[in-house]
């Protein structure tokens, strides 16, 4: 007797691999992305309101005050919203609804972990389309995503802000993806998990362009600093969301009511107190921090336009070396990449205290500027 062979894409991930390493070494761990600071006040009591009064299932397609929370953030009718268990459920039940067997998904790389175990379970091939790697940082050649795009491609898949990169796509390449969806008849996923994480003007979302075909998929635990509540959503046009309601019923069923009703509360609180903003303004300085630390030391640092992420390189240097020598955990690009990637590229989580980072610097710094 044996399992599936689809069973080989569910192997452990070195995210949690590396979390484990670095809390067995006592490593400062900037590899998994979870944040040090807490929750903010307003959306526990919230949540400690809901305890005791909505304790019981949720419909698949959301709590209603929490579908209607969203719709007013969007600009949409409850009904264009569907709430998941994390995001990570939003990208597994689109890619099960849109593609199958045959079909081809368009994925830019480097690439967050779950979009081509996500493919390959609906079916489908991800192709592949690399955004160059330039002085400046990443970049996106509107020729190769079009050149990817064949007869069996049904969707494109976008990341913005993009996770692992920090990159921001502007408004002019939203366009032109869009218009690339329309001219191929595709469907658009956009995973803007990270919407409310950006350095410079608030960008424009790709549905903003496109939303006949495009559906964007949130979290709830990157905007409120959560992780572990598990509540994300998708909203996409009206008329395929019943659908994604009913594909719903054969996963979680629902997300757990009580973090449905706190978040659907702190949603409206978070906009009101100015939450997102000094949000930002911390994830700044946190960001600036890392990045002269790093380049203090004479390393190549990407800086990110949005995220809490960012990229830098550390020739000669491998992951489990680093969190053994420096008792800093990171995650290598290789983690990002089907194959191939950028020799000496790490990902960089600044989600953590002020305190960590200057740490982690110092301990960095010991050891890439030690003689050999």
């Amino acid at each position: 007797m044996r399992l599936h062979p689809r069973t080989e894409v569910a192997k452990e991930s070195i995210f949690p691999r590396m979390s484990q390493l670095a809390q067995r070494l006592g490593a400062v761990n900037l590899g998994q992305g979870f944040p040090s600071n807490p929750p903010p006040a307003f959306l526990l009591e919230a949540v400690r309101r809901a305890l005791g009064r909505y304790d019981q299932y949720a419909p698949p397609a959301g709590f209603p005050p929490l579908r209607e929370a969203l719709a007013e953030e969007f600009g949409v009718e409850p009904e264009a919203v569907v709430v998941t268990s994390g995001a990570t459920e939003a990208l597994y039940v689109l890619l099960q609804s849109l593609v199958g067997p045959g079909d081809e998904v368009v994925v830019l790389e480097p690439f967050f972990d779950v979009y081509l175990p996500d493919a390959f379970l609906a079916g489908a091939k991800a192709r592949l389309v690399r955004l160059d790697l330039t002085p400046e940082g990443f970049r996106l050649d509107m020729a190769a995503l079009e050149e990817a795009i064949t007869p069996r491609t049904r969707l494109l898949l976008l990341n913005t802000p993009m996770n692992p990169t920090g990159r921001v796509f502007s408004e002019a390449e939203l366009e032109a993806i869009a218009r690339l969806a329309q001219k191929h008849d595709l469907f658009l996923v956009s995973d803007e998990v990270y919407d409310e994480l950006y350095y410079g003007e608030r960008p424009r979302r790709l549905r903003d362009f496109a939303p006949e075909r495009t559906f964007t998929v949130g979290s709830a635990g990157k905007r409120l600093e959560a992780t572990g509540y598990r509540v994300g959503w998708i909203v996409g046009p009206k008329a395929f969301m019943p659908t994604l309601a009913g594909m719903r019923q054969w996963t979680s069923f629902s997300a757990p009511t009580p973090l449905q009703a706190g978040v659907a509360e702190a949603l409206r609180l978070a906009r009101k107190e100015g939450f997102y903003e000094a949000l930002r303004e911390g994830y700044r300085k946190r960001r600036d921090l890392l990045l002269s630390g790093l380049r203090s030391m004479g390393l190549k640092a990407y800086e990110p336009e949005g995220t809490y992420f960012l990229m830098a390189e550390l020739p000669g240097f491998d992951a489990f070396q680093l969190v053994e020598a420096a008792r800093v955990a990171l995650i290598p690009a290789s983690a990002f990449y089907r194959e191939d990637p950028p020799p000496g590229l790490f990902r960089f989580a600044f989600c953590k205290s002020e305190e960590e980072i200057s740490l982690a610097l110092d301990r960095l710094a010991a050891v890439v500027n030690s003689p050999a």
